[in-house]
């Protein structure tokens, strides 16, 4: 959660190395402005529909800067980084570089897209983000904090000599700000020691926690656990793990689900493999829950955006109506009466309409993200499951590799990022229809031949590994199957798969789920088609053929 001080004119918005904070300022303004303003931090939903009513209608071009620029620093805390930098360019159209009162809202703009082009792995633009804040800084403390954002760029960069250069610029003028100087001795210390992996950093960053402690810090407190834990990891792993501990319940006490996560993956790590299980589980929750959040945030956004814009392009039409009733009822009263009638029946159509268009629209985009995370989320999890299940015993490094990149999907999916291809596709399927191979459970393959399966298009690719693994954990899950068969053969300029297994087959009355459905629709989209063979007395048969190219 970031914390939001109000103190600035008229909003500034600085997000720090460890954790971020977002200045702000009160402005005697419009109803709405302070109804979003006692919403802040409460009921960010609420803050984000009286900012954008303030946005539509006031007259005030900082005003409206500010407004668009809370907004932003809301979208971003529920990790919508895209509705973010959207909200923020709507921000800098009505603000000029040559006017002085302008100048405190042009550097918290640029400021907070410096964090979310950061927050994308965009370095090269949040580096550029922060030196046009730097531009409009008078403040020295404000600088130290730009400056030290713009380190961490670098730090991410594997630039350590620029990082370390502005840490070193920037330390002694932060010792007044006790809270500053151990975020930067950490920063510091840390960076030093990924330039150097014999570098001591542990002095330094002892240094920086019981500062932390005598401030009662607790997010820098957070930081110093995290990276202490990380720096003991393979010389100490005993005190990494306490520290991942130590990490893992302030972020409890903070209600930050991401910091949890981040130590639930550090004591995975490290912790014995009777502990694995309840983290693993842990970890799991957290992650469904924080991506459905901020799924639920995304479209909430939106949805408040459009209703906004609706409003207000239905009032801009009522003008233009009352305008015509007007020359109307002056000409004629029957006149009137009959175009009136027509208008007001129109109105009421057509926004029953576009009410109906946001609602669709909306709940396709839920059905989509449902989809990614099944396919994607839920099935990954479950084939971890199944391969975890059969092991004699657990390599962890091959968990957490798997954790990762599960990780990095839902990240995608919250992003709506495309999914990266360019990897040997044939070895990834063998890989994943093996997997569901056990002592119960014999599996082989025939014809996924590398040439045949990596010409595939990158698209084509995608959809064809999430309908194998579909089959297979349904298999896994219904069929009682203990020999499965997989046929790939060229036909043409047809792909043909060919299912089989000597599972209990399909029942008499057979009704797709989610899963299936989603596989259908999968094919559908690649040209394709899928053959259910009914006519088999025992185990099931699945054809499935679409175009190579």
């Amino acid at each position: 959660m970031k914390v939001f001080y109000f103190y600035l004119l008229p909003a500034i918005a600085f997000s720090c190395a460890c954790k971020e904070q977002h200045q702000l300022v009160p402005i005697i303004t419009a109803q709405d402005y302070k109804k979003g303003m006692s919403f802040l931090n409460k009921q960010n939903d609420s803050a984000f529909y009286y900012f954008n009513r303030v946005a539509a209608s006031s007259k005030d071009s900082v005003e409206i800067a500010t407004a668009y620029n809370i907004m932003a620093t809301i979208q971003s805390d529920a990790g919508d980084y895209y509705g973010s930098q959207e909200s923020l360019l709507a921000s800098l159209k009505y603000l000029k570089e040559q006017n002085v009162k302008d100048h405190y809202s042009l550097l918290s703009d640029y400021n907070e897209l410096g964090t979310n082009s950061q927050n994308l792995k965009n370095y090269d633009a949040s580096i550029e983000y922060y030196d046009q804040a730097l531009k409009f800084i008078k403040d020295d403390n404000f600088k130290i904090i730009t400056l030290n954002n713009k380190a961490l760029v670098y730090q991410k960069m594997k630039k350590y000599t620029q990082a370390i250069s502005i840490y070193q610029s920037i330390l002694g003028q932060s010792k007044a700000d006790r809270k500053e100087y151990a975020r930067i001795l950490t920063n510091l210390a840390i960076t030093r020691w990924l330039q150097d992996s014999t570098y001591r950093s542990a002095p330094d960053l002892l240094e920086a926690l019981q500062i932390r402690k005598d401030e009662k810090d607790d997010w820098g407190l957070n930081s110093s656990y995290a990276h202490l834990s990380d720096y003991y990891a393979h010389s100490r792993p005993d005190s990494a793990l306490f520290y991942a501990d130590r990490m893992y319940a302030i972020a409890q006490q903070l209600n930050s689900p991401d910091d949890q996560m981040e130590a639930l993956q550090k004591l995975i790590s490290l912790s014995p493999a009777k502990a694995l299980k309840q983290y693993f589980e842990r970890y799991q929750h957290l992650n469904d829950s924080v991506q459905t959040a901020r799924n639920s945030a995304k479209n909430q956004f939106a949805l408040i955006r459009y209703e906004a814009e609706k409003s207000k392009a239905d009032n801009l039409r009522l003008q233009k109506d009352n305008i015509q009733q007007r020359i109307i009822f002056y000409g004629t009263v029957s006149i009137f009466a009959v175009i009136l009638g027509i208008a007001v029946a129109w109105y009421r159509k057509r926004r029953q309409r576009m009410q109906w268009e946001s609602e669709n629209a909306v709940r396709e985009s839920q059905l989509k993200t449902s989809k990614k995370v099944h396919d994607v989320v839920a099935n990954g999890l479950y084939r971890l499951m199944t391969e975890v299940e059969y092991q004699e015993s657990i390599n962890k490094e091959h968990i957490l590799d798997r954790i990762e990149v599960l990780y990095e999907e839902s990240r995608r999916i919250s992003y709506d990022q495309p999914q990266k291809t360019n990897y040997d596709f044939q070895e990834l399927i063998a890989g994943l229809v093996m997997s569901f191979a056990s002592p119960a459970i014999k599996v082989a393959t025939f014809g996924d031949d590398k040439a045949l399966l990596n010409n595939l298009n990158d698209r084509t690719k995608v959809e064809l590994e999430q309908i194998l693994q579909e089959l297979m954990i349904n298999m896994k899950k219904h069929s009682f199957a203990q020999s499965v068969f997989i046929k790939f053969e060229q036909l043409g300029d047809q792909l043909q798969i060919q299912y089989t297994d000597d599972g209990v087959g399909l029942p008499a009355v057979f009704r797709y789920g989610n899963g299936l459905t989603n596989t259908e629709n999968r094919i559908r989209d690649i040209g394709g088609r899928i053959i259910f063979d009914k006519s088999t007395r025992k185990g099931l048969k699945i054809l499935i053929q679409f175009p190579i190219i």
